[in-house]
């Protein structure tokens, strides 16, 4: 080990495990854990600290003495730079393996919950171009990497279209090909950066709040639909009519063409106005022969075939007879909600954005589904014991909360109703185990299934089944 005033180097560690936020953790010699952000599992390295904390250590491999059995040659050329999929170096067998052990270990150790024998994870059939919908940002002056700042080379060239470095707001990394969404997506961006450029459109400057063009949006669908939206900051009228024209004619495959003005601080679209300069202003998702219209502000699962694995275990652990009442909680558009309502009396959906409960009620009707009701409200306020006196007490409860989980409220109120089932969603097994941790003293948990829906990442989903104790 060696030391400086405020970093350290710590010789042949070796990689133990795969830890929160797709970090990797080894042991410094005084027993504290040290968060890796560049090594694998099996690996041992050199590692220089980044950060010291009384618990443990923030560092980075900077010499590899053994190279792990895990590891795989990184699919995308921007691996190690991007930050968007950490885990690209691994392979996916041992992904699936640690995103497992993530959710065993949360439930065990922030839930101190006894568990069923858990069914093995869902993995992906697509473990890359899986992702339905992406989201670009410009900049006049993009990030240069370390091989290129190293070089002789004068850039002029400042222009990027691209992905945030990550923990940088104003530090765009210019991308050549990304390997999350299919063909034509890579296509389209690419020849956006390119017409832009030749036509002399400016690319945006976050930090002075200047230029014109700000982000893209692609969207696209197992329908073969496609969504693209560009965010401009300043209102040139002449030439955001030559880049959108050049657009439609350059891929008339694209169904919903889209722009928005935005000069606020931030990227953020839900409070703009959204305009359709060709085409619809939405797309079609379909899935078991309901179909669900996406517009620019929609959520809908980022990877329609495992959305689709994913709501049929949630239908499954529900096991509905026809006879039920189901309250669907953080229902969003409703596609769980729609997606079960053929096996149940009647479903009861509550989320707390108006334009997703108009979604739902929209797709409900375009699905000749009447068994349906939507209504919009902050979960913890409109889920009371009026709310309930209303619609009636449940049977089963689906619940997909926000990475946050649930509020203490609602997770009260659930309890005081005491349905049957409950069928808890999570992309987050974290706050699910808090969640959980709650409810055990009322409920056993019955069946677990993991799913993988963001291949290359270490983010994973958790579906568990809570039946009320007899």
């Amino acid at each position: 080990m060696r030391k400086n005033k405020r970093r350290q180097v710590f010789e042949n560690v070796e990689v133990l495990d795969a830890g929160a936020k797709g970090k990797t953790i080894g042991k410094a010699p005084d027993g504290r854990v040290i968060f890796l952000t560049n090594a694998v599992p099996g690996d041992v390295v050199d590692v220089q600290t980044t950060k010291k904390r009384k618990a443990y250590f923030e560092g980075t491999a900077t010499a590899f003495h053994t190279k792990s059995d895990k590891r795989v040659q990184p699919e995308c050329k921007h691996f190690g730079v991007c930050g968007g999929c950490k885990w690209q170096n691994m392979g996916y067998e041992h992904q699936l393996f640690y995103k497992q052990k993530e959710v065993e270990n949360n439930l065990k150790r922030i839930g101190h919950l006894e568990l069923p024998v858990i069914t093995p994870i869902k993995g992906s059939e697509k473990k890359y171009f899986y992702r339905n919908k992406m989201e670009f940002s410009f900049s006049d002056s993009r990030w240069l990497t370390l091989e290129e700042l190293q070089s002789d080379i004068i850039f002029e060239d400042k222009n990027a279209l691209g992905f945030h470095i990550p923990g940088m707001w104003d530090k765009i990394l210019d991308i050549e090909k990304c390997h999350l969404q299919e063909d034509p997506s890579n296509a389209i961006r690419l020849e956006t950066k390119d017409f832009a450029q030749k036509k002399g459109l400016t690319f945006f400057n976050p930090r002075n709040q200047y230029g014109m063009l700000r982000t893209l949006m692609i969207r696209t669908s197992s329908t073969g639909e496609i969504m693209v939206l560009i965010q401009f900051y300043e209102d040139n009228e002449a030439k955001r009519n030559l880049l959108l024209n050049h657009l439609s004619q350059t891929f008339p495959q694209i169904t919903a063409l889209l722009y928005v003005i935005n000069q606020k601080q931030n990227d953020t679209i839900y409070d703009q106005d959204i305009i359709c300069y060709k085409g619809r202003d939405h797309i079609f998702e379909e899935m078991e022969g309901l179909r669900f219209k996406i517009n620019a502000k929609s959520f809908y699962q980022t990877n329609s075939e495992q959305a689709y694995e994913l709501y049929k275990i949630t239908r499954d652990f529900a096991s509905l007879k026809g006879d039920e009442l189901v309250y669907d909680l953080y229902t969003g558009t409703g596609t769980i909600a729609q997606f079960i309502s053929k096996k149940a009396k009647k479903v009861v959906g509550i989320e707390a954005v108006p334009e997703a409960i108009l979604d739902a009620k929209e797709n409900a009707e375009r699905n000749n589904i009447s068994n349906a009701d939507f209504f919009v409200g902050d979960m913890k306020n409109v889920f009371n014991e009026t709310f309930i006196a209303e619609n009636g007490i449940p049977d089963v409860i689906i619940t997909d909360p926000p990475r946050d989980g649930m509020h203490k409220d609602v997770v009260q109120q659930i309890l005081t109703i005491a349905p049957n089932k409950i069928v808890y969603v999570s992309c987050n097994s974290a706050t699910q185990a808090r969640d959980l941790a709650l409810m055990k003293e009322l409920y056993d948990v019955t069946k677990v299934q993991p799913v993988d829906m963001f291949p290359q990442t270490h983010h994973v989903e958790n579906v568990v089944l809570l039946e009320k104790k007899k």
